[in-house]
């Protein structure tokens, strides 16, 4: 199983593709689904689940056995964002307990 989180964005979504186009279909892909704008991008792809990526660390304790790959692509990227607390949030602290979990396992 492959894990690829940021996964609706332009990138990650793009990541997805290629890696379905490989025949690689056991995916799941992380990320915070609530953003509509971006759902299009992971639209039509062959996937395993679907992990809001504030449930994700619980999802890999339960599952981390079946995890072989992570891509971690997720983060804050619009750039007219002010708030220092998400980036902290989002590409600093989240990053960080993604390497703490995936070494843990």
């Amino acid at each position: 199983m492959i894990v690829v989180t940021g996964a609706a964005g332009f990138i990650a979504s793009c990541l997805v593709s290629r890696l379905n186009a490989a025949n690689f279909n056991d995916i799941v892909v992380v990320d915070n689904f609530a953003i509509e704008k971006k759902l299009p991008n992971i639209q039509g792809k062959k996937l395993h689940e679907y992990v809001d990526r504030e449930e994700f660390f619980d999802w890999l304790d339960a599952h981390h056995e079946q995890v072989e790959f992570v891509f971690h692509l997720g983060a804050r990227t619009d750039t007219t964002e002010q708030d220092p607390a998400i980036f902290d949030l989002l590409n600093l602290n989240y990053s960080k307990q993604m390497w703490h979990a995936c070494v843990r396992y």
